[in-house]
């Protein structure tokens, strides 16, 4: 289908596994420190001691101006190995987080299969998929310097050492900025195309 996307991130950060699952499994915290992307999430229904089961649902946004309205269920967890989840609303599809530990660092995975059912996205997918797909890998870079950050924040031995840490990158505002890179963008992909 012309809606349907994939996108394979990596990310390495210097923590454990147990560091990571445990900030990436607790959905209503990544307003906090993710806000770049997560505008809100709002538990649905718990899940069970591993999480599998929980359901959320959630307003996100990138660079782009426009936002997303999907729920997710963790449909699997392996405890220390990866998180699968299944999504619906904007989204369709399934995103799994996978986690190797090699030395200090974590190398992530995120494999996100998904059909764009947004409207807007749906129609104009042949068209933009390009900027939906920078929209994308742009968010994914907030990820994980949010995700950093909030490692930094939880290892802090003070409140003051906590202080001296940057906040997350918050969500865009410049609409006229986006808007002419964009149109740079997808005037730059429709000349490449017609060649």
């Amino acid at each position: 289908m012309d809606n349907e996307y994939h996108f394979v991130t990596h990310w390495q950060v210097q923590a454990s596994i147990d560091e990571v699952m445990n900030i990436l499994a607790d959905a209503t915290d990544l307003p906090r420190w993710w806000p770049a992307v997560y505008l809100d999430v709002v538990r649905l229904k718990a899940g069970d001691a591993n999480g599998v089961g929980e359901e959320v649902s959630l307003y996100t946004k990138g660079w782009l101006p426009y936002t997303l309205h999907w729920d997710f269920q963790v449909a699997e967890v392996e405890r220390g190995r990866r998180i699968l989840i299944k999504a619906e609303g904007d989204f369709v599809g399934q995103g799994e987080w996978t986690f190797t530990q090699v030395g200090e660092w974590v190398d992530i995975t995120y494999d996100w299969r998904i059909e764009a059912e947004k409207p807007m996205l749906k129609r104009l997918t042949w068209l933009l998929r390009p900027l939906f797909s920078a929209n994308h890998h742009w968010a994914m870079a907030r990820g994980v310097e949010s995700l950093e950050l909030e490692l930094a924040r939880r290892r802090a031995h003070s409140d003051a050492e906590r202080a001296l840490i940057p906040a997350p990158p918050p969500p865009t505002k410049r609409l006229p900025f986006v808007l002419a890179a964009g149109a740079v963008i997808l005037l730059g992909w429709l000349i490449l195309r017609r060649d």
